[in-house]
């Protein structure tokens, strides 16, 4: 005859039997493999000389779109840890009657088993936005990168513009000194006088602008690593390089290995992903009961083993299997869209660049060394007598006009060429 089990003894047995049962479906928590970015407070450039390559390293280091970008990557990681998690089990008391000696005790532990693929999906549109995050995270890095050479070369263009307006200052004094003179000699009439001392308070607000540009653009380059107040003495760089035009095969290759449309492919395998999802969850989950019942009044106790299984009569997930679906088909029409969009702007950006680049070799190669000549032969036939100030002053207004058209210009190329970088964000520093 077989001693029944206490009660008592055969819960904790339950337990470590259902423990070791189960043990394959513990989750241990994983490690979070990516890196915390720890920022300087206010981070400050050197005072000396700013290299481009300083201020991009400054700036991806500490730009705050960039530490947002991170630590939604970071997150996603939870939510890939969340995903591989399995279902929690349950336990279940009852107790049948109070009076002990015809008293019933019941114990069982419930286990949901998942089935139709839904975890691997879970996983699967977990990862997919990890993904997500990380070329949100690359695109976040290229749009400063971008951002940064622009500005970087704004400055170097406000100095440029800065130094030639100085320059032009103190050609219109010289001027204003040389009609003084005539005026004093009896050589010119004293309009001419007003009308050189008119020229040179001109060129003089053209300097205050220029400054003031040169200050503002200073600004916006620190800004950039979040220092709002300028220490650099200069932007150390050549403004006159120029960015290549890129040929119509590299723009295509470009774009198809774009992060952006990368993002957008991604997303559609994350949309497929809950399509499955939604579809497998169509199908009920089971729950696997094991249990012990003591029967008081037998004297014994009973092994409980039981399935339970939803019958899915008045909730098939419909509705959400086609929110799935239409939100697939919503990505897809979303990429199409977008690499349409992003070619527009590629190849608009790409003619750009290349105007200004010929409107800047014709700059070079014609209007500046006339522009210069005429301002010369102007000023030599006016100290000899031949011309009239108003020759001089038109030529020197057209020099200075020449000067801002090619800076301009200047201006234009480098911006192009960072809107194309960042559109394609494919050149990244790290």
């Amino acid at each position: 005859m077989r001693t029944p089990v206490p009660f008592r003894t055969a819960f904790p047995l339950l337990a470590v039997l259902f423990a070791t049962a189960f043990g394959a479906h513990a989750q241990a928590p994983a490690s979070l493999s990516t890196q915390t970015v720890v920022l300087n407070q206010l981070p400050s450039e050197a005072a000396g000389p700013l290299t481009l390559a300083a201020a991009l390293d400054l700036a991806l280091r500490a730009n705050p779109d960039i530490t947002v970008a991170l630590r939604e990557r970071e997150a996603s990681e939870g939510t890939v840890i969340q995903g591989r998690a399995r279902p929690n089990p349950s336990i279940e008391f009852l107790v049948e009657d109070t009076r002990t000696t015809t008293r019933t005790t019941t114990v069982q532990i419930n286990q949901p088993i998942e089935l139709a693929g839904k975890r691997s999906a879970r996983i699967a549109i977990a990862e997919r936005g990890r993904d997500i995050a990380d070329i949100e995270l690359a695109t976040r890095r290229a749009e400063i990168r971008a951002s940064v050479v622009s500005a970087f070369f704004d400055v170097l263009s406000a100095q440029e513009r800065t130094r030639l307006a100085k320059e032009t200052v103190i050609l219109a004094e010289r001027a204003t000194v040389a009609v003084s003179k005539r005026v004093i000699a009896g050589k010119t009439s004293p309009v001419e006088e007003t009308k050189a001392r008119v020229a040179e308070a001109g060129v003089r607000v053209e300097l205050a602008q220029a400054q003031g540009e040169l200050r503002v653009a200073r600004q916006r380059l620190t800004g950039l690593w979040g220092n709002p107040i300028p220490r650099f003495e200069r932007a150390d760089g050549d403004v006159d390089t120029l960015p290549p035009v890129p040929s119509s095969d590299m723009v295509e290759q470009r774009i198809e290995a774009s992060p952006v449309l990368k993002r957008a492919s991604v997303e559609i395998t994350r949309r497929t992903s809950v399509t499955a999802l939604e579809r497998a969850r169509r199908i009920p989950d089971p729950t696997i009961s094991v249990g012990l019942k003591r029967a008081e009044e037998l004297g014994r106790d009973q092994l409980l083993v039981g399935v339970s299984i939803p019958i899915p009569v008045l909730d098939s997930n419909r509705g959400n299997l086609l929110e799935a679906l239409k939100r697939e088909d919503k990505a897809r029409d979303e990429h199409t869209a977008l690499w349409v969009r992003l070619t527009g702007d590629v190849l608009q950006a790409r003619e750009r660049l290349s105007n200004s680049r010929l409107e800047l070799e014709s700059l070079r190669r014609d209007v500046l060394p006339g522009a210069q000549l005429a301002y010369e032969n102007a000023t030599k036939g006016f100290d000899l007598g031949k011309f009239s100030f108003l020759d001089v002053l038109d030529a020197q207004r057209t020099l200075f006009q020449a000067r801002n058209q090619y800076l301009r210009a200047l201006t234009d190329t480098h911006r192009a060429a960072a809107e194309i970088d960042r559109l394609l964000a494919d050149r990244i520093s790290e």
